[in-house]
């Protein structure tokens, strides 16, 4: 009698325990559960932090070292994401970003966050400034990124739609608040003007010192005025950039998810190859400190000649891209560094702004029925020009608007919330130039008007 092996007598046994080896908890379930992630965090370590920071918060003494400060900022920014992208309708329009910013804010205002929490938020965000190092990223990698043959141009072309929305926002803002009962020089002053200043370090508070000495009124008192209009606009800007996003995913024609102009890349110039796919490790390391290192030299400009350190870095970026100064091998690394900080510090970083940054108390002092609408009305005309215009110059005009709608945030820290709202983190060269450069010439200008016409 011929013997038959196992396989040949129990094909269907071998099939069921092949099906069942397949669907086994272990480890291949466990590692579809490991890819199930809430922002960047698997599932299980999600957990394994949720029963870790509420231990060391029961225990009321969270460490102080910058991994406990990694893992907070992680686990909060990317919880308070997650809330935001399931709410309904709302998660079209920026629900993430807001989330991620204000829910923090309402949290510490209303004392809801564990003590330690909130300190080593708070510690951690105003000791090691690391909005600069995001914002620093972001830009070099940004910048060595784009095509060079479009990125003068782009430059060049982003004042136009910029300058046009800024006085058409100025004039229909100040008419809108003067219908509503506020006056003309109330509403420019301590509503439109505050909107386009450039947030609160670069725009509100030197605004409000400037009006200190010429008005002869104290700067606390000014500076109480001039924050909620900041605060409302960046908020009104977020959210109408989440709509914009939301408009382009339907009319795909208005917008180059990111570009500027037609013809646009998002990668560098592929004749040169400069971009080939893989990206030794050694290279990401090199562009994040050269990135560093861009920055520093902005803080050096900065002491040495009053120029903005994210301004100077920026400028430095752009000439360094265009004398081809660093290796296309280094510009790949740059990528590499931009898209891990847009992926893995965004929300991080929103929550302790949040937090640490953004007071609720002024943001809610805004709401009152005169004051939201003609900032809305402002910030509104602001990104309606920039599309308008746009258009014009044969720019895609979502991706203008939403450059325009930085001028109106809370600097940096509005640019990173208006941005991640409108899923185009690469634009941020372009948002710093709206919030910087414009919102200084907004403040100059406003200040030598009023000394000379006040």
């Amino acid at each position: 009698m011929p013997s038959t092996s196992p396989a040949s007598s129990h094909p269907q046994a071998l099939s069921a325990a092949g099906s069942a080896n397949k669907t086994r908890f272990w480890p291949e379930g466990w590692w579809k559960l490991m890819e199930y992630r809430i922002g960047i965090i698997p599932l299980p370590i999600y957990f394994v932090l949720l029963a870790l920071i509420a231990t060391f918060a029961i225990k009321g003494k969270v460490p102080g070292e910058i991994s406990m400060a990694i893992a907070v900022l992680a686990f909060c920014g990317f919880t308070c994401a997650e809330i935001g992208k399931r709410l309904p309708v709302l998660r079209n329009i920026g629900a993430a970003a807001i989330c991620a910013t204000f829910v923090p804010s309402a949290l510490n205002y209303y004392h809801l966050l564990p003590k330690p929490v909130l300190g080593l938020t708070v510690e951690f965000t105003k000791s090691t400034n690391f909005l600069y190092l995001f914002i620093a990223s972001i830009i070099v990698g940004s910048i060595l990124s784009m095509d060079r043959r479009v990125l003068i141009r782009g430059f060049l072309k982003i004042f136009v739609p910029l300058a046009a929305g800024s006085i058409a926002a100025a004039g229909v803002g100040t008419a809108v608040g003067a219908m509503l009962g506020l006056g003309v020089r109330h509403t420019l002053l301590f509503i439109v003007v505050p909107i386009m200043a450039g947030g609160v370090g670069e725009g509100a508070i030197p605004l409000s010192v400037g009006y200190s000495e010429i008005l002869h009124l104290p700067q606390g008192q000014l500076f109480a005025q001039v924050l909620p209009p900041v605060m409302l606009g960046s908020l009104t800007a977020i959210i109408l950039a989440g709509a914009l996003d939301m408009l382009g995913k339907r009319f795909p024609h208005l917008t180059g998810q990111g570009r500027l102009q037609v013809g646009e890349s998002d990668e560098m110039d592929p004749v040169e190859q400069e971009i080939r796919g893989h990206v030794d490790v050694t290279h990401i390391a090199a562009a994040g400190i050269t990135a560093i290192t861009l920055y520093l030299v902005g803080l050096m400009c900065r002491d040495l000649f009053g120029l903005p350190a994210p301004v100077a870095m920026l400028f430095l970026a752009v000439l360094v891209k265009l004398a081809r100064a660093v290796s296309p091998p280094l510009q790949e690394g740059a990528f590499v560094v931009y898209k891990f900080f847009s992926t893995a510090v965004t929300y991080p970083l929103l929550f302790a702004i949040g937090v640490a940054m953004t007071p609720w108390d002024k943001l809610t002092a805004a709401f009152t029925l005169a004051n939201t609408v003609t900032i809305v009305a402002t910030v509104t005309t602001l990104m309606g020009t920039g599309f308008v215009a746009g258009r014009l110059l044969k720019m895609y005009p979502i991706d203008t608007a939403i450059v325009n709608a930085c001028h109106s945030g809370q600097g940096g820290t509005g640019d990173v919330a208006i941005l991640t709202a409108a899923n185009r983190m690469q634009l941020m060269p372009f948002a710093q130039i709206a919030t910087r450069i414009g919102g200084a010439i907004v403040v100059t200008l406003t200040l030598i008007l009023l000394a000379h016409f006040g």
